[in-house]
């Protein structure tokens, strides 16, 4: 009773401080640049044949001159038609090169390899990153670099799902929900993490680590450089608005999304210990509500419910609306209940003897 007690006034109190956080502590955005350098585009693919063109078409669709761009795509032991797809969009485009990935460098595996390469090959001083199943804005690139003074060796933009069906939009407001509470963290100019669907690193920062090839490997290899950049003394920044905003495609099902959780879940244990507090506090709500139960009324515990899915609703709301997004009421209640579903789901999935499944490969 006494613990039930404690946790929820810790947990409240800290839901009422990011919260605060968000609304007075927002960092505003602005595009300015004053020169242009190239850059180059780094694309890892694997069997992504229905998704690279839309990925492509956007890349081609960015404000940012092309004789300043290079993209590079490594084709990572595709057996779709993902190669013919790249070929058919980058034959006459003398700025897209595809590369075939056939060898392994260091300790990289898996996408890190694939990223690896592709760094030995760019010849410019700024690598952005992005995922072959993503669109990126058009403004990507310069807003992007307007968040690097020379101080700062990697940015993160900000990234969630777009879809038609119920499942992919209640993936969309869990993504900006976790984003959006990392944000207010980050904005505290505490380092979090990074993506590596939505990344810019300077090259400098990038050798300064030896590159992927030279990180023990990771299934969040994007974590991992992260920590590694920001181990050498370079700066980050990380940027939650619409001119970073990439669209990712959803997990399309219910076992595609506990792969992709249990990944994600791996990679946060090299979060920083206040962000996996804030995590660990969240992930505890319904564990310590349900038996708090037994000591007291079914008013007290729709009172708590009822002010969390007040807070948290209120949250979400504030993080659509900074990226020009919205959701009809009836989602706040039902994303509660998605996420009682899946967080109870996670946690016994997670510590099952199960390999992780990720792009066709076991990890």
């Amino acid at each position: 009773m006494i613990f039930s007690v404690a946790y929820f006034i810790l947990y409240f109190l800290l839901f009422l401080v990011l919260l605060w956080l968000l609304v007075f502590n927002r960092k505003h955005y602005r595009t300015q640049l004053t020169q242009q350098p190239r850059i180059s585009i780094l694309i890892a693919a694997r069997n992504e044949a229905f998704t690279i063109g839309r990925c492509l078409q956007a890349i081609e669709a960015l404000d940012y001159p092309k004789e300043k761009l290079e993209v590079l795509i490594g084709d990572d032991a595709s057996t779709d038609g993902t190669r013919a797809v790249i070929a058919a969009f980058i034959h006459d485009k003398p700025h897209y090169r595809c590369i075939t990935i056939t060898e392994t460098l260091g300790q990289a595996r898996g996408k890190a390899n694939v990223l690896a390469q592709l760094a030995r090959q760019a010849t410019t001083d700024y690598y952005f990153y992005t995922d072959a199943d993503i669109v990126v804005p058009p403004e990507w690139i310069k807003a992007m670099l307007s968040e690097m003074p020379p101080e700062v060796g990697v940015v993160t933009g900000i990234t969630t799902i777009q879809g038609k069906t119920l499942f992919a939009k209640l993936q969309a407001m869990d993504w900006l929900y976790a984003l959006g509470s990392m944000q207010v963290v980050s904005d505290l100019k505490l380092p979090v993490t990074a993506m590596g669907n939505n990344m810019v690193l300077r090259r400098q920062a990038y050798e300064a680590v030896g590159g992927f090839e030279s990180i023990p490997f990771s299934i969040t290899e994007d974590i991992a450089i992260f920590n590694q950049v920001l181990r050498k003394g370079w700066r980050f920044r990380n940027i939650y608005d619409r001119s970073v905003l990439a669209l990712s495609t959803p997990a399309v099902s219910f076992k595609q999304f506990l792969h992709q959780r249990k990944r994600w879940m791996r990679g946060s244990m090299h979060l920083p210990f206040y962000m996996a507090l804030i995590f660990i506090l969240h992930a505890a709500y319904y564990p310590v509500l349900l038996p708090f139960f037994a000591y007291t009324s079914v008013g007290v515990m729709m009172a708590i419910f009822t002010f969390k899915l007040l807070l948290q609703s209120l949250y979400i709301c504030i993080c659509l609306k900074r990226l020009g997004r919205s959701a009809s009421w009836w989602m706040y209640p039902l994303f509660e209940l998605y996420m009682v579903i899946s967080s109870v789901v996670l946690i016994v999935y997670f510590f099952l003897p199960i390999k992780t499944v990720w792009k066709g490969r076991k990890y």
